[in-house]
């Protein structure tokens, strides 16, 4: 079944990373993948682009089937192989809303993060603002006590059991602590990171040269301060 599925995939990329813990936690290891650099506008190429007209990873194939938005591929893997792997979506009620409402809660942080951490690369230069970045930094540090808040009530997003929502949130929560958040000002929220990057699923997916510098990219202590 393995074999059905193609991955192109950016290193360190969250979106592509939610679908490779997925994959993992379904068993669905030996896939069709190929890493691609955005340095080299490898996410742009005629390969990428014959299954993400968009030119955005992941580029994402299901045997004829195409899901290309992350969270859409990680809620079709676990509906087809629902008997397969891990459970990932609870069988209680209240944990189930749970899931769901984290998982597109997610969405705030994934952007909030990106906001701070890519504000150089997407801003040109004579169009930066030093009040803009504040901003997204304030608008930052606001959502990331609200998650510290959630992680009060159980050790994963969705309360005693990993879920889908973990698969898609960690990788938003993982990049912020790349790029310098500090663990002692949201310890809710770092001991969940540190639990979560010792899961079988993360750690065979974990991105390659994460703990290096980005060529021109954001200095690593970037949200020391947030």
């Amino acid at each position: 079944m393995a074999k059905d599925i193609t991955l192109l995939w950016v290193a360190g990329s969250p979106p592509c990373w939610r679908v490779m813990i997925a994959l993992e936690e379904k068993n669905l290891q030996g896939y069709n993948q190929k890493l691609l650099s955005f340095e080299k506008g490898e996410h742009k190429s005629k390969e990428v682009m014959d299954i993400n007209p968009r030119g955005q990873v992941p580029a994402f194939k299901y045997k004829d089937y195409i899901l290309n938005e992350s969270y859409a591929a990680c809620f079709f893997l676990e509906c087809q192989h629902k008997a397969q792997g891990n459970d990932l979506t609870p069988q209680c009620p209240k944990e189930l809303a749970q899931m769901y409402q984290r998982m597109f809660e997610g969405l705030n942080i994934s952007q909030k993060g990106i906001d701070v951490i890519a504000y150089n690369w997407r801003v040109p230069e004579g169009e930066r603002h030093e009040s803009a970045q504040k901003r997204n930094k304030e608008a930052l540090t606001e959502e990331l006590k609200l998650w510290e808040g959630y992680l009060q009530q159980g050790p994963y997003l969705a309360g005693k059991t990993f879920s889908l929502a973990d698969v898609v949130v960690f990788p938003s929560v993982a990049i912020l602590y790349r790029f310098g958040l500090c663990e002692k000002r949201y310890p809710n929220l770092a001991k969940y990171y540190n639990c979560l990057k010792e899961r079988p699923s993360i750690k065979a997916s974990w991105p390659p040269k994460w703990d290096e510098d980005i060529k021109g990219g954001p200095p690593r202590d970037l949200l020391k301060d947030i």
